[in-house]
């Protein structure tokens, strides 16, 4: 199987068959643009006076300045924002509706509702077998699936977990849901049975959960002062981030530091890696912020394309699997490793370690190469479970 190819020079019009035409151009933007630039924009959702309003989502760029209303309509008590890059729409989660409503991802504008009915809709993701997962703060409590065009698969979930704001994998696909009013962390198998409670002690109110690089979960103490490190048994770790408070939402910026929408001060705290406080990157009542409930990080594109090397030997194996190594010879040149689906989207990234795929469907990634001097590689894997 060839498994690795490279770019040294295009030129797009000199290609006549359609489907290697879209290809190439699909990998120039992606390396011209999001892969390589480290221009992004910040997206909150602001829950305002939470049942009441004012409501909003708003942007701000890579420093957190310049702020812009992006939605103020067709809000009611909003929660959660997520885009879907391949059909330019942004899915924005309503607690107050029982609706998740489609957004133009550029403008904002109202397109459509996605989907209703639901008991409060809060956290939502997009799950190992593609699927959206969706959370309830109330109705039954049990997590709904749905296909990424609005149609209602099941209620995934064997139990409901009240009030329930946060959501994660492990590595085992084991789906792990957070309850505010609970104190507590349910764990469910990949087919939905329950597990029962994962963590239910060092909890006053958890919203955001999500795991890190060493298999901990990370879980986010909305009525506590910090976000919270506990291992992959459940126990009490210690607290990785201090000095929150009403602490929801959760980004990760390109160069590994941690946004935190902070409810206490009308703000969003950057931390580095290590978790320790760097600044507010979000001032206080930034635009009339009230209540940042998510935080997300939109890649934007770039303005220049890096050198692209020529021939060498491919960087990551094995070809198909589920979790793939760099090469030793490459161990000590290479800055960051960027996985994107085959629609484009970003779905992960990695250094000089691994890249574990079990909460990836099975087919085709394309993983982007950014070497410490600037060139760039790209290899094509395929994830099989």
């Amino acid at each position: 199987m060839k498994n690795i190819f490279f770019l040294k020079s295009i030129n797009l019009g000199t290609i006549k068959h359609p489907s290697m035409k879209k290809t190439l151009t699909i990998w120039y933007l992606l390396i011209s643009g999001f892969l390589c630039a480290q221009n992004y924009t910040i997206y909150v959702s602001d829950a305002g006076n939470f049942n009441n309003p004012p409501w909003q989502i708003l942007t701000f760029d890579g420093n957190g300045q310049n702020p812009e209303v992006f939605i103020d309509h067709h809000l009611n008590w909003p929660q959660d924002i997520l885009f879907m890059e391949d059909s330019n729409v942004v899915l924005i989660s309503n607690l107050g509706s029982g609706e998740i409503n489609r957004h133009h991802a550029t403008t904002g504008a109202f397109l459509s509702t996605f989907a209703s009915s639901i008991g409060g809709p809060t956290r939502m993701k997009i799950g190992p077998d593609g699927l959206l997962y969706v959370l309830q703060w109330a109705g039954n409590g049990k997590v709904k699936r749905y296909q990424l065009d609005g149609s209602f698969v099941d209620d995934f979930t064997a139990v409901g977990v009240p009030q329930s704001i946060g959501l994660d994998w492990d590595d085992d696909e084991n789906l792990y849901v957070s309850s505010y009013s609970g104190d507590l962390v349910r764990k469910f198998d990949s087919a939905g049975a329950d597990m029962g409670i994962f963590i239910n002690t060092n909890l006053l109110g958890p919203t955001n959960i999500w795991f890190d690089a060493n298999g901990d979960l990370l879980v986010s103490d909305y009525n506590g002062t910090a976000i919270k490190r506990f291992n992959s048994s459940g126990n009490f770790v210690s607290n990785f981030m201090t000095g929150t408070s009403k602490s929801e939402g959760v980004a990760y910026l390109p160069n590994g530091n941690i946004l935190i929408g902070n409810g206490a001060t009308s703000s969003v705290k950057e931390f580095n890696a290590n978790g320790t406080y760097l600044q507010d990157i979000i001032p206080s009542g930034s635009a009339n912020l009230l209540n940042p409930n998510a935080v997300v990080i939109r890649e934007t594109t770039g303005t220049s394309a890096p050198e692209i090397r020529g021939a060498i030997a491919p960087v990551i194996y094995p070809t198909i699997g589920n979790q793939f190594h760099v090469d030793q010879q490459y161990t000590n040149d290479i800055k960051l490793i960027r996985v994107f689906n085959s629609a484009g989207n970003l779905v992960g990234s990695f250094n000089n370690d691994l890249w574990t795929a079990h909460n990836q469907s099975n087919g085709t990634y394309f993983l982007s190469v950014q070497f410490n001097d600037g060139s760039m590689a790209q290899q094509k894997v395929v994830v099989q479970q």
